[in-house]
């Protein structure tokens, strides 16, 4: 007898979750590696979907470009300003020898997802050297990231759950037609609940100004990413960004609100925290 989807989907995190949670908290390239596969899976995940609309991402330069973004954010060999100059440049003038469809359509799809998954998730390297000084403890930005995973799980969970229950009014039928503002108000609430909560067990670095903007980016803008992959997915008439994990769908369905919601979070951090 096959396993339902809610089996299918707990034992995966069961699985996925330690490894998560390890890879965050020992930092350094173990992190570093968690996040390039994310990246990269992810663009290869948004160059499949792009496909459905008749847009041909050079997959090569995008993958090659969403790599050194990430290394690049731990390493900082380059600028990534320049960087991002020299691989749109590079791109127009390899569009002039392909064959494929539209250029406009082609260079807009490869851009977009340079830019959105691979400088998006190497804000996620960033937020996890924010604290990199040894006299301040280089597991304070594990203990951050952790705390990030976490509001954004029990966000999306209480989004879902209390959305199921009590939802009425939809938030963006066209886009995702199960969603309702009940749901996303209660994954708001639970998302700035867990960083108070993170912030009285492990979080006490972080100011309480910090704290309660990272729930609110999360509450907000975490949810909002889930819609923006959702309006990529709908457009392009796909159900999951792919199968790759069992009764989850793919990477980038996993990973789009951490990917989206990573440089708010980052910028707020630069403001508040430096």
């Amino acid at each position: 007898m096959p396993m339902s989807n809610g089996v299918l989907r707990v034992l995966v995190s069961i699985i996925a979750i330690p490894f998560i949670l390890a890879a965050s908290y020992f930092g350094g390239y173990f992190f570093l590696f968690f996040v390039s596969v994310i990246a990269l899976i992810s663009f290869y995940e948004f160059s499949i979907i792009a496909q459905n609309k008749n847009m041909y991402a050079n997959l090569f330069v995008g993958l090659v470009s969403v790599f050194f973004f990430v290394v690049n954010s731990y390493l900082k060999l380059f600028d990534q300003f320049y960087l991002l100059l020299l691989i749109i440049a590079l791109l127009c003038l390899i569009e002039l020898f392909r064959n494929k469809e539209s250029a406009l359509l082609n260079l807009g799809a490869v851009i977009l997802g340079i830019v959105y998954i691979g400088l998006f998730s190497s804000s996620l390297v960033l937020l996890r050297e924010f604290y990199n000084q040894p006299e301040e403890g280089y597991s304070q930005g594990g203990l951050l990231i952790i705390a990030i995973f976490a509001s954004i799980w029990i966000c999306d969970s209480a989004a879902y759950y209390i959305g199921t229950a009590f939802g009425r009014h939809k938030l963006f039928p066209r886009v995702s037609p199960k969603k309702s503002w009940e749901g996303a108000i209660a994954g708001f609430l639970f998302a700035i609940l867990t960083m108070v909560s993170a912030k009285l067990i492990t979080l006490d670095f972080l100011s309480w100004n910090s704290v309660l903007g990272i729930g609110g980016i999360i509450g907000t803008l975490g949810q909002v990413g889930d819609l923006i992959e959702s309006l990529f997915k709908r457009d392009a008439g796909v159900k999951d960004s792919s199968g790759l994990i069992p009764g989850h769908g793919g990477i980038f369905d996993r990973f789009d609100s951490l990917i989206y919601s990573a440089p708010y979070i980052l910028i707020l951090l630069e403001l508040v925290e430096r």
